[in-house]
Protein backbone atom coordinates (compact mmCIF):
# COMPACT_ATOMS: atom_id res chain seq x y z
CA UNK A 1 0.00 0.00 0.00
CA UNK A 2 1.31 3.23 -1.22
CA UNK A 3 1.39 6.59 0.95
CA UNK A 4 -0.70 7.90 -1.31
CA UNK A 5 -3.48 5.86 -0.60
CA UNK A 6 -2.67 6.10 3.27
CA UNK A 7 -3.24 10.00 2.28
CA UNK A 8 -6.43 9.53 0.15
CA UNK A 9 -8.36 7.44 2.48
CA UNK A 10 -7.38 9.79 5.48
CA UNK A 11 -9.12 12.55 3.17
CA UNK A 12 -11.84 10.93 1.89
CA UNK A 13 -12.79 9.95 5.85
CA UNK A 14 -12.45 13.40 6.90
CA UNK A 15 -14.57 14.81 4.16
CA UNK A 16 -17.07 12.07 4.76
CA UNK A 17 -16.98 12.91 8.39
CA UNK A 18 -17.73 16.36 8.10
CA UNK A 19 -20.96 15.67 5.98
CA UNK A 20 -22.11 13.76 8.24
CA UNK A 21 -21.85 16.27 10.71
CA UNK A 22 -24.43 18.63 9.68
CA UNK A 23 -27.31 19.26 12.02
CA UNK A 24 -26.69 16.47 13.98
CA UNK A 25 -27.67 16.00 18.35
CA UNK A 26 -24.30 16.57 20.05
CA UNK A 27 -23.26 13.32 21.24
CA UNK A 28 -21.64 12.80 24.62
CA UNK A 29 -21.55 16.86 25.91
CA UNK A 30 -19.66 15.49 29.03
CA UNK A 31 -16.76 13.30 27.38
CA UNK A 32 -13.84 15.84 27.23
CA UNK A 33 -14.52 17.09 30.90
CA UNK A 34 -12.90 13.45 31.93
CA UNK A 35 -9.56 14.07 33.64
CA UNK A 36 -8.52 10.65 32.47
CA UNK A 37 -10.05 8.06 30.10
CA UNK A 38 -9.18 4.67 27.83
CA UNK A 39 -9.47 3.42 25.04
CA UNK A 40 -8.02 1.52 22.17
CA UNK A 41 -6.72 1.39 18.88
CA UNK A 42 -6.20 -0.56 15.32
CA UNK A 43 -4.61 0.27 12.44
CA UNK A 44 -2.08 0.00 9.32
CA UNK A 45 1.48 0.78 8.27
CA UNK A 46 3.85 0.98 6.34
CA UNK A 47 7.93 1.48 7.14
CA UNK A 48 10.62 1.44 5.03
CA UNK A 49 14.13 2.47 6.45
CA UNK A 50 15.94 5.93 5.53
CA UNK A 51 19.79 5.38 4.39
CA UNK A 52 22.63 7.13 4.12
CA UNK A 53 25.23 5.68 2.58
CA UNK A 54 29.09 6.04 3.17
CA UNK A 55 32.52 5.79 1.78
CA UNK A 56 33.66 2.61 2.54
CA UNK A 57 35.68 -0.22 0.51
CA UNK A 58 32.45 -1.28 -1.39
CA UNK A 59 32.81 1.43 -3.92
CA UNK A 60 29.67 0.54 -5.57
CA UNK A 61 27.72 0.11 -3.13
CA UNK A 62 23.94 0.08 -4.41
CA UNK A 63 21.25 -0.39 -1.19
CA UNK A 64 17.55 -0.38 -2.12
CA UNK A 65 14.34 -0.75 0.78
CA UNK A 66 11.29 -2.05 -0.43
CA UNK A 67 8.51 -1.84 2.19
CA UNK A 68 5.45 -3.38 3.08
CA UNK A 69 2.32 -2.79 5.04
CA UNK A 70 1.94 -4.02 8.76
CA UNK A 71 -0.41 -4.07 10.93
CA UNK A 72 -0.58 -2.54 14.60
CA UNK A 73 -3.05 -2.63 18.08
CA UNK A 74 -2.61 -0.95 21.25
CA UNK A 75 -4.29 0.48 24.41
CA UNK A 76 -4.69 4.30 25.12
CA UNK A 77 -4.45 6.42 27.95
CA UNK A 78 -5.52 10.03 28.08
CA UNK A 79 -4.57 12.84 30.48
CA UNK A 80 -6.50 16.06 30.14
CA UNK A 81 -4.14 18.72 30.61
CA UNK A 82 -5.89 21.35 29.11
CA UNK A 83 -9.15 21.84 27.33
CA UNK A 84 -6.56 21.76 24.18
CA UNK A 85 -4.39 19.56 25.52
CA UNK A 86 -3.98 15.89 26.47
CA UNK A 87 -0.88 13.76 27.12
CA UNK A 88 -1.58 10.20 25.57
CA UNK A 89 0.21 7.11 26.60
CA UNK A 90 -0.09 4.57 23.71
CA UNK A 91 1.55 1.28 23.75
CA UNK A 92 0.96 -1.26 21.45
CA UNK A 93 2.29 -4.10 19.01
CA UNK A 94 3.77 -3.11 15.46
CA UNK A 95 4.38 -5.86 12.46
CA UNK A 96 5.94 -5.21 9.01
CA UNK A 97 8.60 -6.94 6.56
CA UNK A 98 10.84 -5.01 4.17
CA UNK A 99 13.20 -6.23 1.82
CA UNK A 100 16.58 -5.08 1.35
CA UNK A 101 18.19 -5.38 -2.03
CA UNK A 102 22.14 -5.23 -1.93
CA UNK A 103 22.34 -4.35 -5.84
CA UNK A 104 26.23 -4.27 -5.54
CA UNK A 105 26.47 -7.96 -4.63
CA UNK A 106 26.32 -10.50 -7.49
CA UNK A 107 25.27 -13.89 -5.82
CA UNK A 108 21.29 -14.28 -5.44
CA UNK A 109 21.21 -15.70 -2.11
CA UNK A 110 23.29 -13.18 -0.70
CA UNK A 111 21.50 -9.99 -2.12
CA UNK A 112 18.60 -9.61 -1.06
CA UNK A 113 17.58 -9.95 3.11
CA UNK A 114 14.15 -9.81 4.29
CA UNK A 115 13.30 -8.09 7.43
CA UNK A 116 10.47 -9.58 9.72
CA UNK A 117 10.14 -7.33 12.54
CA UNK A 118 7.42 -7.47 15.44
CA UNK A 119 7.96 -3.85 17.63
CA UNK A 120 6.71 -2.98 21.15
CA UNK A 121 5.93 0.47 20.56
CA UNK A 122 5.79 2.82 23.60
CA UNK A 123 4.78 6.65 22.13
CA UNK A 124 4.05 8.95 24.59
CA UNK A 125 2.15 11.96 22.72
CA UNK A 126 1.01 15.43 23.09
CA UNK A 127 -2.34 16.00 21.22
CA UNK A 128 -3.36 19.81 20.57
CA UNK A 129 -6.78 20.16 19.59
CA UNK A 130 -9.18 22.88 18.63
CA UNK A 131 -12.29 23.75 20.21
CA UNK A 132 -15.43 21.12 19.52
CA UNK A 133 -17.66 21.77 16.66
CA UNK A 134 -20.97 19.75 16.99
CA UNK A 135 -19.76 16.11 16.95
CA UNK A 136 -16.47 16.52 15.41
CA UNK A 137 -12.88 17.85 16.92
CA UNK A 138 -9.88 18.16 14.57
CA UNK A 139 -6.54 18.13 16.41
CA UNK A 140 -2.20 17.97 15.54
CA UNK A 141 -0.31 15.63 17.56
CA UNK A 142 3.41 15.15 18.42
CA UNK A 143 5.73 13.25 20.53
CA UNK A 144 8.52 10.48 21.01
CA UNK A 145 8.03 7.02 21.58
CA UNK A 146 10.68 3.57 22.53
CA UNK A 147 10.26 0.99 20.57
CA UNK A 148 11.71 -3.20 21.28
CA UNK A 149 12.21 -4.95 18.33
CA UNK A 150 11.63 -8.61 19.61
CA UNK A 151 13.31 -9.77 15.94
CA UNK A 152 16.08 -7.53 15.95
CA UNK A 153 18.88 -10.76 16.51
CA UNK A 154 21.17 -8.35 17.87
CA UNK A 155 22.72 -10.79 19.97
CA UNK A 156 23.79 -13.25 17.46
CA UNK A 157 26.84 -13.97 17.26
CA UNK A 158 26.22 -15.19 13.29
CA UNK A 159 25.85 -11.97 10.99
CA UNK A 160 25.58 -11.84 6.68
CA UNK A 161 28.38 -14.06 6.26
CA UNK A 162 25.92 -16.67 7.75
CA UNK A 163 22.62 -14.89 6.27
CA UNK A 164 21.73 -13.17 9.67
CA UNK A 165 20.64 -9.57 8.75
CA UNK A 166 21.27 -7.99 12.78
CA UNK A 167 19.41 -4.81 13.92
CA UNK A 168 19.39 -3.05 17.05
CA UNK A 169 17.04 -4.08 19.97
CA UNK A 170 16.41 -0.73 21.64
CA UNK A 171 15.32 2.09 19.41
CA UNK A 172 14.00 5.84 19.97
CA UNK A 173 11.75 7.68 17.31
CA UNK A 174 9.95 11.08 17.09
CA UNK A 175 5.91 11.25 15.52
CA UNK A 176 3.90 14.23 14.06
CA UNK A 177 0.59 13.96 12.72
CA UNK A 178 -3.30 14.92 12.32
CA UNK A 179 -6.56 13.23 13.55
CA UNK A 180 -10.10 14.04 14.27
CA UNK A 181 -12.34 13.07 16.71
CA UNK A 182 -15.96 11.86 15.77
CA UNK A 183 -18.19 11.42 18.87
CA UNK A 184 -20.77 8.97 18.53
CA UNK A 185 -23.50 7.49 20.48
CA UNK A 186 -21.80 5.70 23.02
CA UNK A 187 -17.81 6.01 22.59
CA UNK A 188 -15.96 8.30 20.82
CA UNK A 189 -13.99 7.69 17.60
CA UNK A 190 -10.93 8.96 16.18
CA UNK A 191 -9.02 8.20 13.09
CA UNK A 192 -5.51 9.69 12.56
CA UNK A 193 -2.70 9.22 10.27
CA UNK A 194 1.13 10.29 11.43
CA UNK A 195 4.28 10.02 10.64
CA UNK A 196 7.01 8.04 12.44
CA UNK A 197 11.00 8.50 12.55
CA UNK A 198 14.29 6.78 14.12
CA UNK A 199 16.73 9.06 15.91
CA UNK A 200 19.09 6.85 15.79
CA UNK A 201 20.90 4.02 13.79
CA UNK A 202 19.69 0.97 13.79
CA UNK A 203 22.01 -1.14 11.94
CA UNK A 204 23.89 -3.52 14.06
CA UNK A 205 26.92 -3.80 11.89
CA UNK A 206 28.83 -7.31 10.55
CA UNK A 207 31.76 -8.60 12.54
CA UNK A 208 33.82 -7.47 9.65
CA UNK A 209 34.36 -3.93 9.62
CA UNK A 210 34.32 -4.53 5.64
CA UNK A 211 31.82 -6.72 5.12
CA UNK A 212 29.59 -6.17 1.70
CA UNK A 213 26.32 -5.78 3.33
CA UNK A 214 27.06 -3.59 6.14
CA UNK A 215 30.49 -1.34 5.62
CA UNK A 216 28.71 1.08 3.06
CA UNK A 217 25.94 1.62 5.59
CA UNK A 218 26.64 5.22 7.50
CA UNK A 219 23.07 5.54 9.45
CA UNK A 220 20.01 3.10 8.39
CA UNK A 221 16.88 4.31 10.55
CA UNK A 222 12.73 3.20 10.30
CA UNK A 223 10.62 5.84 9.02
CA UNK A 224 6.76 4.87 8.94
CA UNK A 225 3.35 6.09 8.19
CA UNK A 226 0.51 4.99 10.45
CA UNK A 227 -2.85 4.67 9.76
CA UNK A 228 -4.83 4.78 13.42
CA UNK A 229 -8.52 3.92 14.11
CA UNK A 230 -8.77 4.57 17.96
CA UNK A 231 -12.13 4.00 19.89
CA UNK A 232 -12.32 5.54 23.40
Amino acid sequence: MSKKVFFLSFCLLISATFFAQRDRVENLPTFDKRKLHYGFYLGINQNDFKLNIKNSNISNANIIVEPSSGFNVGLIADLRLHKNLNLRFEPGLVTNSKNIYFNHIDTAQDSVREIGSTYLHVPVILKFSTDRYKNIRPYVLAGVSYDYNFSSNEKNQDDNSAGQFRMQTHNFMYEVGMGIDIYLNFFKFSPSIRGAFSINNEVKYDNDANSQWTAPINFMGTRGIFLNFAFE
